[in-house]
């Protein structure tokens, strides 16, 4: 494939956008005392639900801990087809009242993170209580609840807790958690008894015991360095969020266990919540090292090219997962791809050619879409005179926030592209699907449900289970395979693969790769959020083939106004 940037001019000199305003630098987080906050470094490992020490800890999608055990009712999950595996089918309601979210059994599994830290502290103050240094000094401690600290009547039948307790105000503070005499939302009092010595240096004793303990289990196991941002899978693990996202770039496997990862959106923590336990120890029991981490995480993205350092080739449509071959002849595009393989990803983005200007978003007017994919080299055949053919597949979507040039190539600074999450994709579904009575007629019903008729009009499309847009879209490809299109060829499936029968997430991405449609609506999909907006893109493009019996003009010459067939 040859480059259309042949004719089009670039810029001589690296031209920017204006700088966006830049952000007040974010207050660190103060350091916990063990024996001023032992009751807040108590809280921090209790459940919320049963107020003991976390046991068996699952993090739940929106950043939320409790124990495996306190996992409320599971309860069948309805209007749901995608991607309705096993363990999806049965959900409930997040406990948390700023979630309230229904959440997949699937997507919680324990931390195991948080799982080795509990056990951690367990040992370390199982041990300590029963040393001679705790068992010389012993502390009174009495739980206040929420009516007591709001100066009402406690409504328990029992009078308030009252224990005396060897070792320091964290010690006894966890001991009466971990006999469920503590409440999550209680407090505490201590005071002092005959035996009472220096309950100060015994707390600053067990803390640091503590950390030193812990510290290894706060590494991220991708860049061996403390957790910054900690996010965790639905499998249990903890990375941090970045080193996720570079993980996900390339593979969709979990780096530990290597179980299959729903991609999420893991961009922001609005879009997937940090793991809100560990993001709360790591800023309470080690600020210094977290600024440390986080100075050093600033000043490797502020290295090499700054933010303008993904370069970007300006010439034809692509797509995740899907492969694509180039021919590579200009100088400056030789250069181009020769850094692209000296780097360690052997990256570089495909945007198309915006041949009428259109104006592109906060961009403007420029030569390419701020859409594109970010392909990765997977083979390149050097020839003797310096061209070179290129074999590359998609890794993942991106849109361009700014662009300079670099060389007499264009480089810019890239967001990327990804879906909502799964729980988000099924909610979506179950919202518009529950109007699928009110929208079909029985006679519309009976048409789709047989996937021989697609949907009539725009409401039936958007009231379609998710696996019913699939099966039209199966039941297209399979109908003009048996007509013997031009459009698929052996060639296509050796090139692209076989037809993604199975998998709605491929299938648009396939579909779109084989299908003779003009670039500017394939584009379209580059810029949508989940599979099923996708696939109704899709069911759309064969609604209108088969109304239009555009199948019936292979031959004709392609139309500049709408998708035709070669």
């Amino acid at each position: 494939m040859s480059s259309l940037n042949d004719a089009i001019p670039l810029h001589s000199s690296l031209k920017l956008q204006e700088e966006p305003p830049t952000e007040e630098p974010k207050a660190l987080p103060t350091a916990l005392e063990p024996s001023k906050d032992a009751r807040q470094l108590v809280r921090l490992i209790q459940c919320s639900q049963c107020s003991h020490p976390l046991r068996d800890p699952v993090t739940l999608p929106c950043g939320n801990s409790l124990c495996k055990a306190c996992i409320p009712e599971l309860h069948a999950r309805t209007n749901i087809s995608y991607p309705a595996t096993e363990n999806r089918r049965q959900g409930f309601d997040c406990p948390f009242s700023e979630c309230k979210r229904e959440h997949a059994e699937g997507d919680c599994k324990v931390d195991v993170t948080l799982n080795k830290i509990m056990e951690v502290v367990r040992q370390e103050v199982e041990e300590f209580r029963i040393s001679n240094v705790a068992s010389e000094t012993l502390l009174q401690a009495e739980e206040r609840d929420r009516w007591a600290i709001a100066g009402v009547s406690s409504l328990r039948d029992e009078g308030p807790r009252i224990r005396t307790l060897p070792g320091g105000r964290l010690t006894a503070a966890y001991t009466m958690a971990e006999m469920g005499e503590l409440a999550y939302d209680s407090e505490i009092i201590f005071k002092n008894t005959p035996t009472t010595g220096d309950t100060e240096a015994l707390d600053v004793a067990v803390l640091e015991r503590l950390k030193e303990a812990s510290r290894s289990e706060l590494d991220c196991q991708v860049c061996y360095a403390l957790f910054l941002d900690p996010l965790t899978t639905t499998c249990g693990h903890t990375f941090c969020r970045k080193c996720l996202h570079r993980v996900l770039d390339h593979s969709n496997l979990c780096p530990i266990c290597r179980r299959l990862l729903a991609i999420p959106p893991i961009s922001t923590a609005e879009q997937a919540p940090s793991n809100s336990i560990l993001t709360k120890l790591i800023g309470g029991l080690c600020p210094e090292a977290l600024a440390a981490r986080s100075e050093a995480a600033m000043l490797e993205d502020q290295s090499g090219l700054g933010d303008l350092d993904t370069p970007l080739f300006i010439c034809a449509l692509s797509f995740p997962t899907m492969p694509t071959f180039l021919h590579i002849f200009e100088p400056r595009y030789r250069l181009m791809i020769r850094r692209a393989m000296e780097s360690p990803s052997r990256t570089f983005g495909m945007l198309p050619y915006n041949s009428t200007h259109e104006p592109q978003g906060d961009l403007g007017a420029v030569n390419f879409y701020q859409y594109g994919t970010l392909l990765q080299i997977i083979n390149m055949e050097l020839m003797p005179d310096g061209r070179s053919l290129i074999e590359t597949v998609g890794v993942s979507r991106f849109r361009v926030l700014r662009h300079g040039s670099l060389d007499g190539y264009t480089v810019g600074q890239i967001e990327r592209v990804d879906d909502i999450s799964l729980a988000d994709e099924e909610a979506l579904e179950s919202s518009e699907t529950t109007t699928l009575s009110r929208n079909l007629s029985a006679t519309s019903q009976t048409e789709a449900a047989s996937h021989h008729i697609t949907p009539r009009s725009l409401a039936d499309l958007n009231s379609m289970p998710t696996q019913q847009l699939m099966d039209i879209s199966i039941n297209f490809v399979k109908k003009m395979q048996d007509q013997s299109a031009s459009w698929l060829h052996s060639r296509v499936f050796q090139t692209f693969g076989p037809l993604p029968e199975n998998d709605p997430a491929l299938f648009p991405w396939w579909f779109a790769s084989v299908l003779p449609l003009v670039e500017v609506e394939k584009y379209r999909l580059l810029g949508t959020t989940s599979v099923r907006e996708r696939l109704k893109i899709c069911v759309g493009w064969i609604t209108r083939i088969e109304a239009q019996r555009w199948y019936a003009t292979l031959s004709s010459s392609p139309s500049p106004c709408k998708p035709t067939f070669d």
